[in-house]
């Protein structure tokens, strides 16, 4: 017999299509609703649960699921695949380990916020890691961060680095350059990229994450801790390393409007809107003013055909207005492509941001109907 490579064991995978259905989980009636409570409640818990959110990651799932794996033998524990209905082979390569593979039951459910919630609903640990499906884990991250848990009592969830392994598109290097504070080490205010959270504070919090939204999940985990009292913390030592979308970068904006993942940042505040919640958010999202003033440059220059002026005067206007963006921040990133695609980037959050918040939304609290379609205990033995 040929050896089994780690992790997997003897059988070959099965398609997705094939695995059984052990269990559905149906949304409760409303008057349970307010708990919706995990697949996994009634059954021992362990340390670790590592989610994966996943969705069409046939590329990379292997590698993730691997680095998962070595990560929780090394404290204790689960990983869990919250497949968000791929139309390729993640589950089939994903199957061929000993992990829970859960499925959402409604393809139309897909989004950022979806996925975390459909894991932590199926996992079981004290403490749960959320893994994006194009990441690997870096080794010795957990027990670093639940040693920092362990003597910080305050404290609800613990990241790292991030290492960023597309240095090449324009959307991840002008993450890097904005040296975003979350991402220092120390006391942070959200934990972008993955953490380690305590279950104690996610059941406080109502819910991991809410199934509404297209992107900015996390920083609305952090937003509601935060207003609970909890602190974040970020380790200066490396997590997980990521490789990210490799579109093109007008592809990825296009691809982003499509998914309504540009739609986050509107739906993240019109759910906090009436909620304690809302003063941390405002505070917190600097880009909320950037594109309110982009909204605010769009009806500038609606207006100025209207003015009173000569026509080849407010022609030479609205041209002024439209490109002053563009120029500055040419100056500013020394490179024309950079701020083309800055000001364009702006186009399409300002208008995901109106389309976010107008967009109606289902109770954050109801739990999402899924699918079982393997357990670990499914594994044969030869």
């Amino acid at each position: 017999m040929n050896p089994i490579p780690f992790g997997k064991t003897s059988l070959p995978p099965q398609a997705p299509q094939t695995l059984p259905t052990l269990r559905t989980a149906q949304t409760p009636p409303a008057s349970q609703q307010a708990r919706a409570p995990s697949a996994h409640t009634a059954a021992p818990r362990c340390r670790v649960s590592v989610v994966i959110k996943a969705l069409n990651e046939e590329r990379r799932i292997e590698a993730t699921v691997e680095s998962a794996l070595r990560a929780v033998a090394a404290v204790g524990g689960e990983v869990i695949l919250a497949d968000s209905y791929s139309s390729d082979r993640t589950v089939e390569l994903a199957s061929a380990y000993p992990i829970r593979i859960v499925q959402l039951a409604n393809p139309e459910e897909r989004c950022c916020g979806a996925g975390p919630q459909l894991g932590y609903q199926h996992s079981r640990g004290e403490f749960v890691y959320i893994l994006d499906g194009d990441m690997q884990m870096r080794e010795g991250f957990l027990e670093q961060a639940l040693a920092f848990l362990d003597t910080h009592a305050d404290v609800a969830g613990v990241g790292g680095r991030v290492v960023e392994q597309n240095t090449e598109s324009l959307e991840y290097m002008s993450r890097g350059e904005r040296a975003s504070p979350h991402l220092q080490p120390g006391h942070v205010d959200r934990l972008d990229g993955g953490g380690l959270y305590r279950r104690s504070a996610i059941e406080a919090a109502g819910y991991f994450s809410d199934r509404n939204l297209h992107s900015y999940e996390e920083f609305d985990l952090a937003i509601r801790l935060r207003a609970l009292g909890w602190r974040l913390w970020r380790l200066p030592v490396d997590a997980a390393n990521h490789w990210g979308h490799d579109a093109p970068p007008y592809r990825l904006l296009m691809r982003r409007w499509r998914t309504r993942y540009i739609c986050g940042l509107g739906e993240l505040v019109r759910a906090a809107v009436g909620q304690p919640r809302l003063p941390l958010a405002l505070r917190g999202l600097r880009e909320l003013r950037l594109y309110l003033a982009v909204l605010g440059w769009w009806v500038v220059l609606a207006s100025t055909p209207l003015w009173p002026l000569p026509a080849s005067l407010r022609l030479a206007l609205f041209c002024a207005i439209a490109g002053a963006p563009v120029l500055l921040m040419t100056w500013r990133k020394r490179s024309a492509a950079k701020a083309l695609y800055a000001v364009v980037s702006w186009c399409f959050n300002a208008a995901g941001l109106l389309r976010g918040l107008l967009r109606p939304q289902r109770p954050a609290r109801e739990a999402i109907a899924s699918r079982v379609l393997k357990e670990p205990a499914q594994e044969a033995t030869h």
